[in-house]
């Protein structure tokens, strides 16, 4: 007997079982840790999205899936994925996390577009989060979000507010998350620039920007438990970037989007 990826998935979502308090109820927060102490999963992670930002090709990659979490009442230290930080809630509508992320580069042969652009490396940056929710389960929340590196790759701050459809204690379901960007000089340049030595080395014209307005976009986000150690978690999303964003010749497209599917085992 045959049965599709829609059947497999609908049998996964109307299967979950009942778990935990989590932390926070919401399916962009990852909550493996359903009590106090330590908690660990592994899984696998497969993204469609562009080769690289503004890119007009589109692949398939698949990775490792790592989240390590601990717990102390309502706050925990967390390893997730590119993120390695804090996150608390303050009183029942604050939630606070803050440490580093790793922001990945790229790779010159990763498009033709990009020849004699040279590698951009790995960067660390520091990111600090406040948001507000409204609603017993967090049915309704706004926030902020601030990532900062040193001169290379600048900073960037995010405006955010998402909607819990179904808002339920146990944080599954799905959530909707509008969001629009904003970036220094340098987190423009590294990503959509072409300094004069590239110029040179590339044939594409010299591009410069002043930081401010980068993007806005949203994100459908869900997740899903359908087995007592099992975790499920989707994203789609779309961001539409800014008119001197778009003018980049390695800028092909002035949108991306990508849609991603996370399986994990938790130990």
């Amino acid at each position: 007997m045959r049965f599709s990826v829609s059947y497999i998935l609908a049998t996964l979502i109307l299967s979950q079982p009942v778990l935990a308090d989590p932390l926070l109820p919401l399916p962009s927060i990852p909550s493996i840790a359903q009590a106090d102490g330590w908690a660990f999963a592994f899984g696998a992670a497969v993204e469609y999205e562009a080769l690289y930002d503004g890119a007009d090709d589109y692949d398939v990659e698949a990775e490792p899936a790592l989240l390590v979490q601990w717990r102390d009442g309502h706050q925990m230290w967390f390893l997730e994925g590119a993120e390695l930080g804090w996150r608390a809630l303050r009183g029942q509508h604050w939630l606070v996390q803050a440490g580093l992320r790793l922001e990945g580069g790229r790779d010159e042969d990763d498009a033709d577009a990009l020849r004699g652009l040279g590698d951009t490396d790995d960067e660390l940056t520091a990111m600090f989060e406040v948001r507000r929710g409204f609603g017993a389960n967090w049915n309704n929340w706004l926030g902020a979000r601030v990532m900062a590196g040193d001169g290379d790759i600048g900073t960037l701050g995010v405006l955010a507010g998402g909607h819990y459809f179904g808002a339920n204690a146990v944080g599954t379901g799905l959530e909707l998350i509008a969001f629009t960007t904003f970036g220094s000089a340098a987190f423009f340049e590294r990503d959509f620039g072409i300094s004069a030595a590239q110029s040179e080395a590339s044939g594409l014209a010299p591009t410069r920007f002043s930081g401010g307005y980068r993007s806005f976009g949203a994100s459908l986000v869900g997740r899903w438990f359908p087995a007592e150690r099992w975790q499920l978690s989707a994203e789609l999303g779309y961001e539409k970037y800014n008119s001197d964003i778009a003018d980049s010749p390695i800028a092909l497209r002035d949108y991306e989007t990508e849609v991603g599917l996370t399986v994990v085992y938790l130990f």
